[in-house]
């Protein structure tokens, strides 16, 4: 009886995994989407929603729920409502978007939740849903190559004795790392922003696909970056941990980057750069450290508070411009041309006499992962030259 039982099983479970197969095979089975509509390269496995018109820059999205009274697509801050048919499936197509990354949340009788059709990505504090609204050929830089050699990103964890805790970082090595053990390579610190986490500059920003093509290109020198958390998980106010968490930059992370890789421990070798607080960061970090660092930048992050003025800012790290030009090698301030802008500042500075000083500006983007994907593309390959 017992052998009768497992072999009736075992057909079962055999027919079943049959049929998993066969549906993995099949992919969904949905209608066609519509003409000039493609999967969004940011879904999850066999998603075909939401699906993205290149030409148009228009999204469509679905989701099933029967249940549901109401749900609307929360996206670059505009809520859509979203139409259900007899099935119980509620769809809407978004009006023309800006190229680049957005993230978005689907509203379910008033509650934000994820698009289980989408990866996760975590923005605004929280685990967001995201779509790519595709550029052309020249997004390209940040897509990946199969013709070029391609880094690894290493996740680590290391101590932090100021923090009290083992904190998280991301490593890039550049493709030749492993072929060449006796070389050593400079650093970059690329910190992320606001609402984000270190895992932003790898998944949104494409770092390593950009600085795979820089130094495949010959553009960029070889070098290794680091991708830090920018917050601090036993202070739950942002604003005072930006200020503890410099230290912990300075005095924990860099050492054991130091001891754990080939790296040149000089300051002209190591660079800092970060986006929106990220980049007030790395302000607080580099100039309360100019013994350490020789290259920085700050992606929509230069922020000069108060009345001091740009001159007299940052404890008048400024003030005697030969004197700051010395120290440092290049202050990189980058912005979209569609938020906040410190071009002023800039110029103020440059009049006041600061020589090594780059202003670049990304055309018709705002507060976004396009923004500091062109910014890291311009500012990598001014480094360790």
């Amino acid at each position: 009886m017992k052998k009768t039982l497992l072999i009736l099983f075992g057909s079962l479970l055999s027919i079943f995994a049959e049929a998993q197969i066969a549906g993995m095979m099949r992919g969904p089975q949905t209608e066609p989407l519509p003409e000039g509509f493609k999967p969004a390269s940011t879904n999850t496995f066999l998603s075909q929603y939401p699906a993205v018109n290149a030409q148009t820059r228009q999204a469509m999205f679905r989701v099933v729920a029967p249940a549901a009274r109401s749900i609307q697509l929360d996206l670059s801050g505009k809520k859509y409502p979203m139409t259900r048919d007899e099935k119980g499936i509620w769809s809407c197509v978004s009006d023309p978007q800006v190229v680049g990354f957005h993230y978005y949340a689907i509203l379910i009788d008033s509650v934000a939740v994820m698009d289980r059709n989408t990866e996760a990505f975590f923005g605004s504090n929280w685990e967001s849903s995201g779509i790519e609204i595709p550029e052309g050929p020249e997004g390209d830089y940040y897509r990946f190559n199969r013709e070029i050699p391609h880094g690894q990103v290493r996740s680590i964890y290391y101590w932090s004795d100021i923090n009290g805790l083992e904190r998280h970082i991301n490593v890039y090595v550049p493709a030749e790392y492993e072929q060449n053990p006796e070389k050593k390579y400079p650093v970059l610190y690329l910190v992320h922003g606001w609402g984000e986490d270190e895992n932003g500059w790898s998944n949104q920003g494409h770092m390593a696909h950009i600085m795979d093509g820089l130094i495949a290109s010959g553009k960029a020198v070889p070098m290794i970056v680091v991708m830090p958390s920018g917050d601090i998980k036993t202070n739950p106010d942002v604003r005072q941990a930006s200020g503890d968490v410099t230290e912990i930059f300075a005095k924990n992370l860099v050492p054991y980057i130091d001891k754990t890789f080939r790296t040149f421990t000089d300051k002209e070798h190591r660079a800092m750069a970060g986006l929106s607080r990220g980049g007030f960061q790395t302000c607080m970090t580099v100039f309360n450290n100019m013994e350490m660092f020789a290259w920085m930048g700050t992606f929509s992050g230069f922020f000069v508070r108060g009345n001091e003025g740009v001159v007299n800012a940052f404890n008048g790290v400024f003030k005697d411009p030969q004197a700051f030009d010395q120290q440092m090698k290049l202050l990189f301030i980058s912005t979209g041309t569609e938020e906040r802008n410190p071009k002023e500042q800039v110029e103020e500075l440059k009049a006041h006499g600061i020589k090594n000083i780059v202003f670049h500006e990304s055309e018709g983007t705002a507060h976004e992962w396009l923004t500091w994907r062109r910014a890291l593309n311009d500012f990598a390959p001014r480094l360790f030259k």
